[in-house]
This record gives structure tokens, sequence and C-alpha cells, in this order.
């Protein structure tokens, strides 16, 4: 366990208090930004690309960790592949439908074990959990894993989001504890 965490065998649910009603029909990953091919993508094209599965561990910032979850998706790495990011690209934004954001150094999205994860231990996610589509970045505190992404921004600059602009620490390590700036 990183410091300062206990281990839960559950899976808390929090959020900003109210769950997007999301329609799978309608849908889309808008990929935009810093990239030299913006990308929007529907949930069949989403489900079209290269599937990935990985195992990882979740360290919320509130002091519980779950460990060895089980996640299927699209890794990041394939999407830098989609999108290609300009040289000049540093950070990436998460943004989710309930207008949620959240910031990334462009080399923590380019992790082997960063997903974009509509599966959960071999079911589809939840909404309670940020089905359709969350990203999953196993290295971070999970305030960085975006629930219900809508947009995926790449940029030159840095963005905080909105822990982040809160006090919440911009780089979220769990092992070093940066829960708090």
């Amino acid at each position: 366990l990183p410091p300062g965490q206990r281990e839960v065998c559950d899976w808390p649910v929090l959020d900003l208090g109210a769950q997007p009603k999301i329609k799978l029909e309608t849908w889309q990953l808008v990929i935009d930004g810093a990239v030299a091919t913006p990308a929007s993508l529907s949930w069949n094209d989403v489900l079209a690309q290269p599937q990935s599965a990985v195992i990882s561990d979740i360290h919320c910032v509130t002091s519980w960790s779950r460990f060895d979850n089980h996640w299927e998706g699209v890794s990041a790495r394939h999407i830098l592949g989609l999108v290609h990011p300009i040289a000049d690209a540093r950070y990436v934004v998460f943004h989710s439908f309930d207008g949620y954001t959240t910031n990334l150094p462009l080399a923590a999205f380019d992790d082997d074990d960063v997903l974009l994860a509509h599966s959960w231990e071999g079911k589809p996610l939840n909404a309670a959990h940020g089905g359709p589509l969350r990203a999953v970045v196993p290295k971070r505190y999970f305030w960085k894993s975006a629930k219900w992404i809508s947009r995926i921004e790449f940029s030159i600059t840095d963005r905080p989001g909105f822990w982040e602009v809160r006090g919440y620490h911009n780089e979220a390590d769990p092992w070093t504890e940066e829960r708090y700036s």
C-alpha cells in the first residue's frame, strides 16, 4: 500500500453529486487539441479499436486502495497513435459529461498501463463507476482517472482541472503522498 492508504475490498462510489445519463447511441468521444489528426469516436468506434486488458490497483486520495482490478478498454498508447500529438504537446486534459476536468502530463498518459476502460471485472462499467468510458491512470490518485469521458484534449500548456484548482496536487503520485498542493 502507498503511505496513508488502507485496503478495501469494495469499490466506494465518489462523484460530484450527479451521474450523467448517457445514451450509447449518441455518445461521442472527441480527441482533439494539439494533435495532427483529431478524432471523434462513436461507441461502436471505440469497441472496434484494438482492445487491451490491464490489472491495476486503485488509490483514492480519501485514503482507500483496492488491489488487482481487471480492466478492459483501449490503451492510451493506441490513442496516441491514432491522433498523433504534435511535438509541442505536453499535457492531456480529460473532459467529462458532468463538466468535470482533470489534467495529466502527456508522459503520464503515455504509459503501458493507462487505459480508456469500458469494462471492469469482466462486465461493462456501470454509471456509478464512470461508464460507459473512464480513464484508468494507475500510477496516480484516482481523481486523475476521470469518469464519463466525453473529450480528451491535448495541450501545449498545463491547465489544472476541477480538483487541482481547489488545492489538490497537480501530479497526484500516491507513493509520495501528493494529495494536496
